[in-house]
């Protein structure tokens, strides 16, 4: 990248330091990376894996054509668009994960900035966006003949444009915020009489004039109620009674995390006694970063801090951490040995939105939450690819993440600007993938996949591996999650209550683990999860499950 005239000399300067020591570190790092499609004809703004191992991607409509066209016949005709008033193109794609192919999708109402979260059955509810589509509500079930498709109704109360959704325990969404939106509302209504939205004043204290309260981060607490986060402030919602249980202290130095000053946030690995919960956000831009960016008076350096709360303390307070490089805009994913989380993607300057990243991060670090303060943070080898401003990234059941978009223009751009719009997709795989690994790696055997789990049962599974002689093995659920602009909406992982791996007679390198599902749907809101058998720090390819 060329200096910018608006960063700071010393600022990149100490960002050229920063690089050097990581790539030094990384020589030595983990992780491969593969490119898997050169193009897919449409930007990975959103993502989300469904239980048939393909992906549903999407862009938004509102831009123009795309570089994938849809099939004779099912162009959009729409006489309010901006600028097609007819698109033959698609602006959402479902990728194959294993035949690694993918094939256009028809919609029609805007997805721009949209949210989404699948429900008990396995089906995609995407909600909201922009003009034609703030108040949409599309599903897309998952089949595997090439036939599914987008379905499309107006539902939503209120416009829920850069909002975030939650699936329940009682398996409905609940979908928060949105711009100028200080409200909840949930699909489906309990009661399709009435106009369903709760006011949510805390989402209008947090908005500051950068609006740092959109896309909010959300997550289900062990004890049922809603941790939301929103600026620099988080707050414990009973959503039954819309009543605030719990409010947060702000975190320290009290820069903003949320849109468009964008840290990320996960909830880390559950215990099967469900007593506890922690929340990890990471990144962030500092307070003004955004308006600086877009005046263009200046790309401010990103935060570089995590902070770390356990939300179910009586008198919780935030843990703060550094990170090896600043980060704007990241990823973060939980890995399925439930030892590690993956800080991916984003930029070391600047803000969220249309050409106000600066700097990529383009090297992945894995967080272990397990490990002594001062040792937690560990440097991945780096990617060749800018992921700035609307990309995703997601865990696949193979244990790769898999990495698209990056757009930081209003159009697609290829060409004369410093990061083009990403039209590819890209895997990454952390070392447990590495060949070195594979006698360890677990392969269940024993049940067929989908294993249907009840609530509190105890089950078996028989798996091959070369057992590690320290560590043991755990079994983990992992529920897939709905990636856009670095908040992965319902990502979950839980820790079961397992046996010791017995091996059994017939051969050395055969097993069986007896396990118990999760003992609630407040631990595990009903659905598909993926299933991994963990030997160590290493898992094997999982199985898909369905708690009901």
């Amino acid at each position: 990248m060329k200096p910018t005239s608006a960063l700071p000399l010393l600022f990149l300067f100490l960002y050229d330091i920063t690089l050097s020591h990581s790539a030094a570190e990384a020589a030595s790092g983990g992780g491969r990376w593969d490119l898997l499609q050169r193009s897919i004809g449409v930007s990975a703004m959103h993502m989300q894996l469904l239980h048939n191992d393909r992906v549903i991607i999407f862009d938004r409509t509102d831009f123009g054509p795309s570089n994938l066209s849809l099939p004779d016949g099912k162009c959009r005709h729409d006489h309010h668009e901006r600028v097609l008033k007819i698109d033959c193109t698609a602006h959402s794609a479902e990728y194959d994960v294993v035949t690694n192919t993918f094939r256009p999708l028809t919609i029609h109402t805007d997805t721009w900035c949209s949210s989404g979260s699948v429900d008990p059955d396995g089906r995609l509810i995407q909600t909201g966006g922009s003009f034609d589509g703030e108040r949409a509500i599309r599903t897309f079930f998952p089949c595997t003949d090439s036939r599914c498709d987008w379905k499309e109704v107006e539902a939503l109360a209120v416009p829920r444009w850069y909002a975030t959704n939650q699936i329940l325990p009682d398996g409905r969404a609940i979908i928060i915020g949105g711009r100028l939106q200080f409200s909840y509302e949930f699909y489906p209504k309990s009661n399709p009489s009435t106009a369903g939205i709760t006011n949510l004043e805390f989402l209008l204290q947090t908005r500051d004039v950068e609006e740092n309260n959109l896309y909010p981060f959300v997550h289900l607490n062990v004890d049922g109620n809603l941790f939301i986060f929103a600026n620099n402030r988080a707050i414990l919602l009973d959503y039954t009674k819309n009543n605030i249980v719990g409010t947060y202290p702000p975190v320290p130095g009290g820069d903003p995390r949320s849109y468009p000053s964008t840290g990320s946030s996960v909830l880390l690995p559950l215990e099967s006694s469900g007593e506890e919960a922690e929340v990890l956000i990471c990144g962030g831009a500092p307070r003004g970063s955004f308006m600086k960016a877009i005046k263009n008076e200046a790309f401010v350096g990103a935060l570089s801090t995590c902070g770390r709360i356990k939300i179910t303390d009586p008198s919780p307070t935030w843990f703060i951490e550094t990170m090896p490089t600043p980060r704007v805009m990241g990823d973060m994913i939980l890995l399925p040995s439930g030892k590690e989380v993956l800080i991916i993607n984003g930029a070391a300057a600047g803000a969220a939105g249309w050409e106000l990243g600066r700097s990529p991060v383009m090297i992945p670090v894995v967080y272990c939450p397990g490990k002594p303060v001062g040792a937690r943070f560990e440097v991945q080898n780096s990617s060749s690819t800018a992921r700035l401003y609307h990309s995703s990234a997601i865990l696949l059941r193979d244990g790769r993440i898999l990495v698209g978009g990056s757009n930081p223009h209003e159009n697609y751009v290829f060409s004369g600007v410093d990061y083009p719009t990403e039209l590819s997709l890209e895997a990454f795989s952390p070392d447990y993938l590495g060949a070195e690994h594979s006698i360890l790696r677990p392969r269940i055997i024993e049940p067929r996949t989908p294993l249907m789990l009840n609530y509190g049962k105890q089950f078996s599974l028989r798996f091959k591996a070369r057992l590690t002689s320290n560590e043991g093995v755990s079994v983990t659920m992992v529920a897939p999650s709905f990636s856009t602009h670095s908040f992965s909406m319902n990502q979950r992982l839980l820790i079961l209550k397992s046996s010791k791996a017995a091996t059994i007679p017939s051969g050395s390198s055969t097993h069986e683990i007896g396990a118990v599902a999760p003992k609630s749907r407040i631990l595990a809101p009903p659905g598909y999860y993926m299933f991994f058998i963990v030997n160590g720090r290493i898992p094997g390819e999982g199985i898909w499950v369905h708690i009901q």
